[in-house]
């Protein structure tokens, strides 16, 4: 694992403002083997390469390695798509009951970046992806996959994972077990009474605006890596102990935001105090059973058995396209209310007063909410991200979602997300009216 670059996408300070983006359709297409194009009816394509395909370990059927490997160029692939099976993780059961897409014909998009006119199979030919998705409310329109990863793997989020822990707080506040995220901390989490995070509101760390100080700049010694290593690699230790050694406050809590994977750490631990359950039961029923989800899923755990709140959920492409499309319907699904719609809303809105959560001031182009982050434009639109190229853009007034995992060689890069927003923005130009 990058223990110094665990989560954060940090290319976010430095994107250019996406303008609408024409896109053009044509009647369904897929590639043979042999490269010429026939018709085929509407499903998932799956292909065994991809972009620099012998630099990630074509030729060693993309090896998943060891622990000790898993940063390595010719690991990636397999570690993104086996990161439960290589470290210590509790399952997501699947629905007792799954709950199935709608499939339509294909549609060739095309988006503009920098001066070239490209279409989506271009942009799969350029970008190390894994899986990409794009649906509209419950009908696939495009399922594709590269490096012979298939729609049964389970691909690591990263901190779209954040994003999860966030509802979850949603619905233990509807049930009562979080009385209020105006709570401190140590209402829920004793063994942090008397620090800094302790004395810090819950809504603080959903927005990340405690003002506790915690150093994400990736050089391998930074807090991150700190954090990284006591819960993976260190001997068990309670959880609430390692977090307690963050304890310095820098700014008053709620006035600045500063991107830190440990208050979703710490929002896991206010989780299983208030619901005594773990987070992927809670997760599983409470909304992964009820979404439908296909397939098992999981989460990584620490040495004491609590999850790795910031980072580590395993899910396949179609349940994250699931999970998508029920943040596009603010939490409803099918007609039940999972997410307390007024929670969803302002998990994706900036309220009044909250200038420094707003999209190009909490960065350059993103703003934040609720562990997720906010598209600027009148129109409510949110991303969940992780390192590597993990991301799901939702888009609640068309109910478009584009589900987007990759093995980017860089655990994150300035302007890293220009062209996966480029391609968003074509897709709903022309799909999302």
């Amino acid at each position: 694992m990058e223990w110094g670059a665990l989560c954060r996408p940090r290319g976010c300070r430095r994107l250019f403002t996406p303008v609408i983006f024409a896109a053009a359709v044509s009647a369904p297409l897929a590639c043979a083997q042999d490269g010429r194009s026939s018709p085929r009816e509407p499903g998932p394509v799956f292909s065994d390469s991809g972009p620099d395909a012998e630099l990630y370990g074509a030729a060693s059927g993309y090896p998943v390695g060891t622990r000790g490997t898993t940063t390595q160029l010719d690991k990636l692939v397999g570690v993104y798509s086996h990161f439960g099976e290589i470290y210590p993780s509790r399952a997501v059961g699947r629905a007792t009951a799954p709950w199935q897409f709608k499939r339509a014909p294909e549609p060739s998009i095309t988006y503009s970046f920098g001066a070239e006119r490209l279409s989506i199979a271009d942009y799969l030919k350029r970008n190390p992806v894994t899986g990409l998705l794009i649906a509209r409310d419950d009908t696939i329109l495009y399922e594709h996959y590269q490096y012979s990863r298939t729609d049964h793997d389970r691909l690591l989020s990263q901190s779209m994972a954040k994003t999860l822990v966030a509802m979850l707080v949603g619905v233990a506040v509807s049930e009562g077990r979080i009385k209020s995220i105006d709570d401190l901390v140590s209402t829920y989490v004793p063994g942090l009474a008397g620090t800094e995070y302790g004395n810090t509101s819950i809504r603080a760390l959903l927005n990340m605006s405690s003002g506790v100080e915690f150093s994400e700049v990736y050089d391998g010694h930074d807090d991150i890596a700190r954090l990284g290593r006591a819960l993976f690699v260190d001997e068990p230790k309670d959880p609430a102990a390692i977090v307690a050694q963050f304890n310095t406050r820098t700014a008053p809590q709620g006035t600045r935001w500063h991107y830190a994977s440990v208050e979703t750490e710490i929002l896991g631990l206010v989780l299983r105090s208030a619901t005594a359950t773990p987070l992927a039961d809670y997760l599983r029923d409470r909304i992964w059973d009820a979404i439908g989800a296909e397939a098992d899923a999981s989460w990584a755990i620490d040495g004491s058995g609590q999850e790795i709140a910031f980072c580590c959920f395993n899910a396949i492409l179609r349940d994250y396209a699931r999970l998508a499309r029920l943040l596009a319907n603010n939490g409803a699904w099918e007609g039940r209310q999972l997410i307390p719609r007024q929670w969803l809303l302002d998990a994706t809105t900036v309220r009044p007063g909250d200038g420094h959560l707003a999209p190009g001031v909490a960065t350059s182009y993103f703003g934040y909410g609720y562990q997720v982050w906010l598209l600027p434009g009148e129109r409510r639109r949110f991303a969940l991200l992780g390192i590597r190229g993990q991301v799901i853009l939702v888009d609640p007034a068309s109910k478009l979602v584009m589900v987007h995992t990759a093995v980017h060689q860089k655990p994150s890069e300035p302007g890293g997300l220009r062209e996966p927003l480029a391609l968003w923005f074509a897709v709903l130009q022309q799909l999302g009216q």
